[in-house]
């Protein structure tokens, strides 16, 4: 990286490193390991930096060149689409089971349901929320329709799920839209969407390019939401006693 790359580094993190100075000074704390925190900050520092040269020189043009490789028809023959549609699918599935935060809130959930909600449970029934906004993101792309159709369409059904899910799993499920968006699933979909959109004729990469992201953040409260009242149902089923198999 050059001196100059590092130094976009140190601003973006600056504001960090003054508001914890500033909230130790004004609350009288002393750290009680200064140096360690000092060490702290230059590895947050340093990762970073890497972090930002990873997305230049390796997600970026990953992403486009997969979506390269999609459109065109000597790759994936006449069943080009649906190709795109499994790919997408399969990157927003692994992507996010990989999301640190969503293993964090998975693991902090498991706790404070006391087992009742499963980490890995959670983390897969986001992750298939997240690979079918991909999927059905990429068909929104690849059809040239209207971002705000789908979007509203999304939370409407989100409404309507509110209405009838579990009390209980309603903050878990709409925080689960915020924790996919993050360092891992983040980069690749908007590499992918990019390139996709540079990839076909027509489309504006800035225009069409942008919103998967968008669909990453929606289909998983709707997944975790119908997850919830699934096992409810099967909850009331079981209560009931099953209905005799035929």
């Amino acid at each position: 990286m050059s001196m100059a790359a590092w130094l976009d580094v140190l601003r973006d993190v600056a504001p960090i490193a003054l508001l914890l100075v500033a909230g130790f000074a004004w609350l009288g704390l002393r750290p009680k390991a200064p140096y360690a925190l000092v060490r702290g900050f230059l590895f947050m520092l340093v990762g970073m930096g890497l972090f930002l040269v990873g997305l230049d020189q390796g997600v970026f043009p990953l992403g486009e060149a997969m979506a390269r490789k999609l459109t065109d028809p000597a790759h994936v023959g006449d069943h080009g689409r649906l190709w795109i549609y499994l790919f997408g699918f399969a990157v927003g599935m692994a992507t996010t089971i990989a999301e640190p935060a969503l293993i964090a809130v998975g693991m902090k959930a498991e706790e404070v349901s006391k087992g009742v909600i499963s980490a890995w449970g959670l983390r897969w029934a986001v992750a298939f929320g997240v690979g079918v906004g991909v999927a059905l993101g990429c068909h929104r792309l690849l059809a040239g329709h209207s971002l705000v159709g789908y979007i509203l369409g999304a939370y409407a059904l989100v409404l309507v799920q509110t209405l009838f899910a579990p009390r209980k799993i309603v903050p878990i499920a709409y925080d689960s839209g915020g924790v996919t968006t993050s360092t891992v699933t983040v980069p690749l979909l908007a590499a992918l969407g990019i390139g996709l959109a540079k990839a076909i004729p027509g489309r504006d990469p800035f225009a069409d390019g942008f919103g998967l992201i968008a669909f990453a953040s929606v289909f998983p409260i709707i997944s975790v939401l119908g997850y919830a009242q699934l096992a409810a149902l099967r909850a009331r089923l079981r209560a009931h006693g099953l209905p005799p198999k035929r």
